[in-house]
């Protein structure tokens, strides 16, 4: 901003409020005033851009205490001066700038250091005033159009069991302040998912949003179940009789009473039955449980169940299961 902008602009008209706003109301103004001029509203609209930088950087500068009171004390000390051409001045500014000339060769011209010295009377240490971050420019959020910076988002990291990522619970975490926060986990959340608690994150350093708190969730695998989306799969062994003469067997069901299920006579392993309703519970919608048939072989056979096999054996059908098997493998 160049110097004789910090005593033209009226950041107060650009915003259109008083001088005795207060913050609340600046901030309310401000938004409503953002959200009319924003660039992504007006596409191609220079003027609504321009307008937008403006009271951009009058917020930028109002919504700080200590810039705010910089800028009425140099609007009130620097009222009607105006610079005229090769830097001299009039009125008031030549006044404060003379008191700087004196034993310096006389001359009428401010140097560098006297610039320095005159801000150092309000409360700026040597060059460190003006474009530095401070009163006269704006901080750069917005996309580059100035005005408030969102604070930055917190990002923290939690594992639960398979039944809570399930059922849906709500937990309690530490921040990175030591306080503790809780975090309401909603039924059906996946491993790696993260959940958002919005302006929960690190304050704004110059009065804009909050950042957020980002919780990525860890999921414990189950010893039985796993999740297909919102349904349940749980393999079930059976027994070669079971399979082949068929049976009414019991089903493990997540958190709750097992059900029965009818395994058709001759079902082969792999073959999955399903359970409706008895999955993953959301608000979406309801999943199924899958419970995936295993014939399980026995390991150890007595004499008399090694007799009765052999003898199965000799009876059974003279088919070979893999006959179209190795039809397919032959092309």
């Amino acid at each position: 901003m160049a110097s004789q902008d910090w005593f033209d602009k009226d950041f107060y008209k650009v915003l259109g409020v008083s001088k005795d706003v207060s913050d609340a109301d600046l901030k309310k103004t401000y938004r409503k005033l953002a959200r009319q001029y924003h660039p992504d509203s007006n596409q191609g609209d220079a003027t609504a851009e321009a307008k937008f930088k403006e009271i951009s950087e009058a917020y930028a500068v109002l919504s700080d205490t200590e810039q705010r009171a910089e800028y009425d004390q140099i609007r009130a000390m620097g009222s009607g001066a105006r610079f005229t051409a090769g830097g001299q001045s009039a009125g008031g500014f030549e006044d404060v700038f003379s008191q700087f000339s004196q034993g310096r060769g006389g001359g009428r011209y401010a140097s560098a250091e006297d610039f320095d010295d005159i801000f150092s009377m309000f409360g700026q240490s040597g060059g460190g005033g003006f474009g530095s971050g401070r009163f006269g420019q704006t901080t750069g959020g917005f996309r580059g159009y100035g005005g408030p910076t969102r604070g930055a988002d917190v990002t923290a990291r939690t594992t639960i069991d398979f039944l809570t990522a399930t059922k849906g619970e709500t937990i309690t975490l530490q921040g990175e302040d030591g306080r503790p926060f809780k975090v309401k986990i909603p039924a059906g959340v996946s491993d790696g998912q993260k959940i958002r608690l919005r302006g929960r994150g690190r304050p704004s350093p110059d009065g804009g949003e909050q950042g957020d708190i980002v919780v990525q969730i860890t999921v414990r695998p189950h010893p039985v179940f796993e999740r297909e989306g919102l349904n349940l799969r749980v393999k079930v062994p059976v027994t070669f009789t079971e399979a082949a003469l068929g049976a009414t067997i019991e089903v493990p069901t997540l958190g709750g009473e097992p059900v029965k299920l009818r395994v058709a006579p001759g079902t082969p392993s792999g073959r999955v039955l399903r359970v409706k309703g008895r999955g993953v519970e959301t608000k979406k919608g309801t999943g199924d449980l899958l419970a995936e048939v295993q014939v399980a072989v026995p390991a150890h056979l007595d004499d008399a169940a090694r007799e009765a096999l052999e003898k199965f054996q000799s009876l059974e059908p003279k088919e070979n299961p893999r006959a179209e098997l190795m039809a397919k493998a032959r092309g």
